[in-house]
């Protein structure tokens, strides 16, 4: 499919645009229903009651955009606190009709929308067995698919991160065990939920100048959503920048120990580890 934006799609809630050199994903109504957790037919039922705007037709193929799953992650919240359909039905009648609840609404793309931009791909059994060497088995997978690394569609699997399943196959071809690799993997996503929340919360700081109970005012919506859309692509170089600052670190100490352990066994030589010197430093330093 195509990577040229489409024009935008008319939205019944008004929705604010991102800002023009910002790509935007492009999804087909399966794809669409996957990466909000709803289903084909949920999109279906809030099409046809106004929620939710008409896709782009190109043929006979609808072609939905970020817009779409910001509002139905929008709609999905609302629908968790207690809302009815017919109550968020009257939220976006109101809108219509010029209320300032457009002006929440219109951050909706902004702040709701997908931060990554990879499209679903679905693989069959026989595709992850060729892919992880035939490592992949019925437990592991079970494990991914608990992890959401990978969903179950009939007999086939469906990745939302295709980029991050070939990587991990191709960890398990140089030898390290799926089942330590998911490991690490559950091990570390508190961490890393805890790192985002932080990053979130500093892109939508922006919003911290309103009363808590107060909506933006509807002239200042553009240039918060394009203070936005400018902020989330640096908290993804800040994630990155960090990691590889923390990997290196870590393989350092990690070559460092094995080397000092190399030097006693081998020459009799005692050394500290960049890690032991590290730590007799930080000593060094509460000591004063």
């Amino acid at each position: 499919m195509s990577k040229k934006p489409p024009p935008a799609p008319p939205s019944p809630a008004g929705s604010v645009e991102p800002a023009s050199n910002v790509p935007r994903a492009e999804y087909t109504v399966d794809e669409l229903a996957r990466v909000t957790d709803t289903t084909v037919r949920n999109v279906r039922a809030y099409q046809d009651r106004g929620l939710l705007a008409p896709p782009e037709k190109r043929g006979r193929v609808g072609v939905y955009d970020d817009s779409h799953v910001s509002r139905l992650k929008l709609i999905n919240h609302l629908l968790t606190r207690g809302y009815t359909l017919a109550n968020i039905q009257d939220l976006i009648m109101a809108v219509d009709e010029g209320h300032d609840l457009r002006s929440i609404l219109g951050l909706e793309t902004a702040i709701g929308g997908r931060w990554s931009r990879e499209r679903p791909k679905k693989y069959s059994l026989v595709e992850l067995l060729r892919m992880f060497g035939g490592n992949a088995s019925p437990g592991v997978l079970s494990k991914a698919v608990d992890l959401g690394l990978l969903e179950r569609d009939g007999l086939s699997f469906v990745s939302s991160n295709p980029t991050a399943l070939a990587a991990g196959a191709t960890m398990a071809k140089e030898g390290i065990p799926l089942a330590d690799l998911l490991d690490a993997v559950s091990i570390a996503r508190p961490h890393f939920n805890a790192v985002a929340k932080a990053l979130v919360d500093l892109v939508v700081h922006q919003l911290d100048r309103y009363d808590a109970d107060a909506l933006p005012p509807p002239a200042d919506v553009p240039v918060l959503v394009d203070a936005i859309w400018r902020l989330r692509p640096l908290a993804n170089v800040l994630v990155e920048s960090e990691m590889n600052r923390a990997l290196e670190e870590a393989s350092g100490d990690y070559l460092g120990d094995r080397t000092a352990a190399i030097m006693e066994k081998k020459l009799g030589h005692p050394a500290d580890s960049p890690s032991t010197q590290r730590a007799k430093t930080k000593k060094s330093k509460a000591r004063k």
